[in-house]
């Protein structure tokens, strides 16, 4: 079960503490979960699936402006925590204050790191920002494929256009 919408820093820590102490395999995803949807839960379940503990980092504020544009992020981060918080699959979250998750991964060290298809250059997609932390630490990259029809950033241009 997921940790409160208000994640502490040492919370989380703690909680990773305890999975490592136990041998458990940690994995680690995150991203700005601005407008949940059907694709988040895919790739949330597909992490979840590819070791014994679910860590997310969720952008704050400034991180989803500084990604996805003027406008965004739609939803404030204590309500993307609250949502992220509530999924069945995610043991720990905390808030991402970085563009990219490197000091995140540096400090988690997860066994496995878990992105959307989108990211896996072998398939057409663009590189990791992370990809050398990824390699120095030598974790496993594991990439989930994409629903299709299900980007944020399409849905809220849907929505903007729409009457």
């Amino acid at each position: 079960m997921a940790e409160a919408a208000a994640p502490t820093p040492q919370t989380f820590d703690r909680t990773l503490n305890a999975a490592r102490s136990q041998g458990r395999r940690i994995v680690l995803t995150n991203g700005c979960f601005d407008v949940m949807h059907a694709g988040h839960a895919a790739v949330l379940r597909a992490a979840a699936a590819a070791g014994d503990l679910l860590a997310v980092g969720v952008n704050d504020d400034a991180g989803v402006r500084a990604l996805k544009g003027p406008g965004r992020p739609m939803a404030p981060l204590a309500d993307r925590l609250a949502l992220v918080a509530a999924v069945r699959w995610v043991d720990a979250i905390t808030v991402l204050e970085e563009t990219t998750a490197d000091v995140l991964i540096e400090r988690v060290r997860p066994d496995v790191y878990v992105k959307g298809a989108d990211y896996d250059p072998d398939a057409g997609g663009r590189d990791l920002p992370e990809a050398a932390t990824l390699r120095a630490l030598d974790v496993r990259v594991v990439y989930v494929p994409l629903l299709g029809g299900r980007s944020t950033s399409e849905f809220i241009e849907r929505l903007r256009r729409e009457p």
